[in-house]
């Protein structure tokens, strides 16, 4: 298990809570809106960081950190996951997994294991044709259901997240989304940041303004027990 990226204190990656970020390199999709770039398609010429400097570094700031987030890239590409997060926990620290959902084989071993506190999930559209232009490659939407179902019905805290992309997404998708969800504890509607975008293209695109996340925001209030906005400009 490579990991790549490790940021020491972040306020902004675990609602409420002061965690350390692990970053995981490599994915499955290729949104053209992501702004990991590096993650995605140049993570070979990425240091290595040992995992018992992050280790350490964990058992020594115990005492204000709330827990840690695994992200990247997509973590559950890799098969030894499990692994990292039996390592971490041991340290004595509460694990959030950030994933897309595609391998709900692993989501359920994570879950089954009890090795979670806490689980995102990215949602990028509708459950229709539409998800294969968000994503980059051809969906897959029978592991998405698998996961968001999967994780509706577990007991750890969860979200699903949406990031807005101008040009790709409007109000429609979001009344979709939210009404798939139905009655989910969270939803997160994520400001699309026009920068380091697999697609370069995206790069001269405007975000939405903030009013109009907020609009749709309310809309997905109609469905959701509770929605946040992220990243509001």
């Amino acid at each position: 298990m490579r990991i790549v990226g490790f940021a020491k204190t972040s306020l902004l990656d675990w609602d409420g809570c002061v965690a350390a970020t692990l970053y995981l390199p490599g994915c499955n999709f290729r949104c053209p809106f992501c702004h990991n770039r590096d993650l995605v398609l140049d993570h070979e010429a990425m240091a290595e960081i040992p995992l018992s400097n992050i280790r350490r570094y964990i058992e020594t700031n115990a005492e204000f950190l709330d827990g840690i987030v695994i992200t990247g890239g997509e973590p559950t590409i890799h098969s030894d996951l499990p692994d990292l997060i039996d390592a971490l926990s041991r340290c004595g620290i509460k694990v959030k997994l950030d994933t897309n959902g595609s391998n709900p084989g692993l989501i359920s071993d994570l879950l089954d294991a009890g090795l979670l506190d806490y689980i995102a999930m990215d949602l990028k559209a509708p459950l229709n044709s539409k998800y294969s232009d968000l994503i980059g490659v051809k969906a897959q939407l029978g592991d998405i259901e698998r996961s968001a179902s999967l994780i509706m019905d577990s007991s750890i805290d969860y979200e699903f997240r949406t990031t807005i992309v101008p040009v790709m997404l409007d109000e429609a998708d979001i009344e979709a989304m939210a009404a798939y969800i139905g009655g989910a504890r969270k939803y997160a509607l994520q400001q699309f940041r026009p920068k380091n975008t697999i697609d370069p293209n995206l790069t001269v695109i405007d975000p939405y303004p903030t009013e109009r996340i907020r609009s749709m925001a309310d809309i997905a209030a109609l469905y959701v027990k509770k929605v946040v906005v992220r990243g509001e400009l």
